[in-house]
């Protein structure tokens, strides 16, 4: 059957509100891909300092349509963030999609975000 969501998320006794955010990250640079060794990198010095309670990164294949209007397919990875949905939260995802975009000479970083509900 279908699923619809309608209104904003209620959260049951004992849930926290918070706001979850998903960078698409894509590996594919002009002169290869991005090492294991730049990737760790970036992690200790933009991601971990910015949401040092945790995080999750999983390895993945994406495709998506270029500027050129070319198809791209490449390795990438995903970055799974949860945060209070404060100002200060979302400055520090904007820095890690910017550094990112930055130092990898990527076109784009894609990011989701939503409302979810956390229990410990």
């Amino acid at each position: 059957g279908a699923c619809a969501v309608s209104g904003p998320v209620t959260c049951r006794t004992g849930e926290k509100r918070l706001v979850a955010e998903t960078l698409y990250l894509g590996a594919a640079m002009g002169d290869g891909l991005v090492g294991d060794a730049d990737w760790t990198g970036f992690l200790d010095d933009w991601v971990t300092p910015r949401f040092p309670d945790g995080l999750t990164v999983l390895q993945a294949s994406w495709q998506w349509r270029g500027a050129n209007g070319k198809i791209v397919e490449e390795p990438s990875r995903v970055l799974y963030l949860v945060h209070a949905g404060d100002e200060a939260s979302e400055r520090k995802v904007e820095e890690i999609a910017s550094e990112y975009k930055r130092r990898f000479d990527q076109e784009a970083v894609l990011r989701t975000r939503g409302a979810v509900c956390v229990s410990y």
